[in-house]
């Protein structure tokens, strides 16, 4: 008898959603609205002198990994890849986008932090082998950087099933 009336219950449930989600059944096209542009402001002295008192999130020591780890699960949980831009951070939030500045030439990238690291005392980054292409400091190994953050991590939902009713 339970399984009846959950039975029930569940078909009820699912044939309630289907026709919650159908919505309006207009075309697409009378429920998409028109993009509307707005032209940038020119900047101004008062934005150009903020920028650069910004306050950098850290200055310190960065290093770089590459072949040894390439395809190793990262902290995230997906395989590294050296010819990404991404890093390796102590505490920044996993998916936060991070802008590495190399102080020695002013050369910049954006990375994105999917692991923990670095592992060596005084170090404040692990960068990717192409991050560091990008930075000129794959010969030298490590190097002065600038981080300021980009963008915190965007929290992504993760479905998973739920029992089966019998």
């Amino acid at each position: 008898m339970r399984k009846r009336i959950a039975h029930g219950l569940a078909v009820f449930l699912c044939v309630a959603g289907l026709g919650a989600a159908q919505g309006n059944s207009g075309s697409d096209h009378d429920r998409i609205s028109p993009v509307r542009h707005h032209k940038p402001k020119p900047a101004t002295k008062s934005t150009h002198a903020n920028v650069k008192r910004a306050r950098p999130y850290q200055v310190g020591t960065a290093s770089w990994y590459g072949s040894y780890f390439d395809g190793k699960e990262t902290a995230s949980g997906e395989p590294f890849d050296m010819y990404d831009l991404t890093a390796a951070h102590p505490t920044l939030p996993l998916g936060t986008m991070v802008k590495v500045t190399n102080l020695r030439n002013g050369r910049a990238v954006v990375v994105r932090v999917n692991d923990r690291g670095p592992v060596v005392e005084g170090r404040i980054i692990d960068l990717s082998y192409q991050a560091a292409r990008e930075l000129h400091l794959e010969h030298q190994g490590i190097q002065t950087v600038r981080l300021d953050l980009v963008s915190e991590p965007q929290t992504v939902a993760v479905l998973r099933p739920v029992a089966r009713l019998q």
